[in-house]
């Protein structure tokens, strides 16, 4: 008498799976795993104990770092061999099928219903995992030298090289600017970059070094002062403490009004400020209402409204 027995479902899965599958070089793989994993463990286990008793007494400390050292060898050779075997694997041409796991959502067994809705689940992510990153490697490899996808032909405005600019364009611009009570003069002792002098009224002189449209240095003396006579002249400071305090507040302005993309108006507004020192020595301090203070008139003058301070009651 023949009885028919019916396979059990994962037979038929079995069943189903190619029969070219390869799977050597996954066994292979999941072995290196496993020594890797293990050959871990062994150094994290030897940094746990730290030096043991078996170590002796002398130079313990050598032979446990000499064991240490075996130990991450034998990781990076246990690392080298799961990489190569990694490299021996060849990814599935084709999502893999469900096959004859659809006898799962025949399970009568309540703890058991559930499972094939989630395996349902997985395959289609899966499969959408494929597509998408067979588009993203057939992308980038089309694309291997560009940080993205879509060529701008539009060239980008370079920026302006205000050292460089000609004698010409400060010229120009240095003989566009007039004030009353100032006069203004250039000299070039170094061929290209200028100098400008300023005279103000009877009550200071100033040397501006330029390097093309941007201030480099500001020299402030009296008006009795040389600062015409040599090169040396303009770098050195005043004898008075008056004009060296002047000086210093030059340099806080030059750097405050300084403006790389825009010099012409920098040197405009620097002009500007400076020539509010025309009342060096007649205009109170506007916090005191004194026009001395430690013996020294109000020798800052604000960054907006222009008004004078001592050095004191500006904060």
């Amino acid at each position: 008498m023949n009885v028919n027995t019916k396979p059990p479902p994962g037979s038929r899965i079995i069943e189903n799976l190619p029969k070219t599958m390869n799977l050597e070089p996954i066994n292979n793989a999941l072995s290196q795993l496993r020594v890797l994993r293990s050959s871990v463990g062994q150094v994290f286990d030897t940094l746990g104990t730290g030096v043991r008793a078996d170590h002796g007494e002398e130079g313990k400390e050598q032979k446990f770092l000499q064991e240490l050292q075996e130990l991450l060898n034998s990781v990076n050779a246990n690392l080298k061999d799961f990489e190569s075997s990694i490299n021996d694997l060849t990814p599935p041409q084709t999502p893999l099928n469900l096959a004859n796991s659809a006898y799962l959502s025949l399970e009568t067994n309540l703890e058991r219903q559930a499972l094939y809705p989630h395996l349902v689940q997985s395959y289609k992510w899966h499969d959408k995992l494929h597509e998408y990153s067979t588009f993203a490697s057939t992308l980038l490899q089309q694309n291997s030298l560009k940080r993205s996808y879509y060529t701008n032909t539009k060239r980008r405005r370079s920026l302006p090289s205000s050292h460089l600019a000609t004698p010409q364009m400060v010229e120009n611009l240095i003989g566009s600017i007039h004030y009353n009570n100032m006069n203004l003069k250039i000299a070039r002792p170094f061929m290209t970059n200028a100098i400008l002098h300023i005279t103000i009224a009877r009550v200071l002189r100033a040397a501006v070094i330029l390097k093309g449209l941007l201030i480099e240095w500001v020299t402030v003396k009296g008006y009795e002062e040389s600062l015409l006579d040599g090169v040396d002249e303009q770098w050195t400071e005043s004898r008075h403490q008056v004009f060296r305090k002047v000086q210093d507040h030059a340099h806080s302005a030059m750097l405050h009004f300084f403006s790389p993309t825009l010099p012409e108006l920098a040197i405009r507004s620097f002009i500007t400020w400076f020539r509010s020192y025309v009342t060096l020595f007649a205009d109170p301090c506007k916090k005191c209402g004194k026009h001395l203070h430690n013996t020294l008139p109000p020798t800052w003058r604000d960054l907006r409204t222009l008004e004078p301070f001592h050095e004191e009651c500006k904060q």
